[in-house]
This record gives C-alpha cells, structure tokens and sequence, in this order.
C-alpha cells in the first residue's frame, strides 16, 4: 500500500508551525519567513521557482532532505488554511492559492474545508479538490487519486496534528528552526507518547536546523 507522508515541515524551538495573525501579505503570520530561512537557499527550492530566475542554491545537508519532498508522490492533502487566508465561507472564487498558475505539486491537491467550492484545475497537472471529510476518509479518496503512489501531507500543523492523531502517518520530516515564536498554531499538542510509534533520527546542519525523520515501526 501507499505510504503517508510529511516532509519539509518546520517547527520553532517552541513547537509552533505557524505564526499567529495569517494574512494574504503573511502566510505565515508573525513567523514572517523565518521557518522556511533554512529551506528558501536550497537548489530545491529554487529548482520550483526556476521559472522567475532562482536556479541554482546549496546542494549541502537542507537540500537532501528537501529534495525528497516530490520523490514518488502521487496526491497532497492539506488544510484550508495552507491554500489560502480565508475563513468561513469563501468570499472570493477568484483565489487560486499561494502559488500562481502553476502550482509546484503537479498532482491532485484535496483541501479539507467545510465549505465546499468547484475544484481548480491549474497549470502543470494540479488541480485543488474541496472536500468536507475526517483524515480517514481523505486519506482514501487521496490513495485513489494517486494511483499507487504515496500521499503527502501537507500541512499547516493542525492538519498535520490531526493525521498523527489518527495514526494514518508512516513516515514524516520535521525541521526545528532555532527560533522562539511564542504564538500561533503548535504541532506537537495532544500527541504524548507520539514517539513509541516511530523510529526517530537527527540530523544536525550547519544552519542551525536540526532534521527530525520519523519511521513509523
């Protein structure tokens, strides 16, 4: 069977995922780009923006394990809030993600929302699916869509949080950034003993970040 998986995912040493106050102007809230200042000088990360003139970027410790986030996967799930700032119902159709025309999943992407909305097809073999529905049942309307190969799932940290509550996740990186948020939204809450179900390693880089992978046993 497909594996789940979480990969890029980065954490503040205080366990926030994400910054209090997200906006349009500010994904990430008050984080700003602080989580993602390991991940933005990686040949990866730029291999997905090539097409504004980023090629290039470091090929040390960050980018191997960033470059393993697209390898074998066939669908993405990830919250509302990740795909965009809107709460409650959507008060703008017009919204087609963070991303532009061409989002860089090129797989079908399922938004958990409780508001549903026609799906998006954009650029590049991605198109944004709506669906009301609990990590179980997304999970298996994803493993169809992906045709054999893995799930990714995406984030931000609740969707994230409620996957490994369920126990659906089977292998997941998570980036601590030597950062203090202080608010926001929390990874790790609810999840106690959440080690005993996985082998666990570390990975010190020389920009501060430490990588966490956890295998489920």
């Amino acid at each position: 069977m497909s594996r789940v998986r979480v990969h890029n995912f980065s954490v503040s040493l205080d366990g926030y995922g994400a910054g209090e106050g997200q906006s349009l102007e500010a994904p990430f809230g008050h984080a700003g780009n602080r989580l993602l200042a390991w991940f933005l000088p990686t040949r990866t990360f730029r291999a997905i923006h090539e097409t504004q003139g980023e090629a290039g970027g470091t090929t040390g410790i960050d980018d191997a394990f960033a470059s393993k986030w697209a390898q074998g996967i066939g669908a993405e799930i990830m919250g509302r809030n990740k795909f965009g700032p809107q709460r409650g119902p959507w008060a703008d159709d017009e919204w087609r993600g963070w991303w532009g025309e061409n989002p860089p999943f090129h797989t079908p992407v399922f938004v958990l929302t409780h508001h549903l909305r026609p799906s998006i097809a954009m650029r590049g073999g991605t198109t944004f699916h709506f669906i009301d529905a609990s990590p179980a049942d997304a999970l298996k309307v994803a493993r169809e869509a992906a045709g054999g190969l893995d799930v990714r799932i995406g984030g931000g940290p609740s969707t994230v949080r409620s996957f490994l509550a369920a126990d659906l996740i089977d292998d997941m990186h998570v980036t601590v950034v030597p950062i203090l948020l202080g608010r926001g939204e929390r990874l790790w809450d609810g999840l106690e003993e959440l080690e005993s179900h996985f082998d666990v390693e570390c990975v010190g880089s020389p920009s501060g970040v430490a990588h966490l992978t956890f295998s489920r046993r």
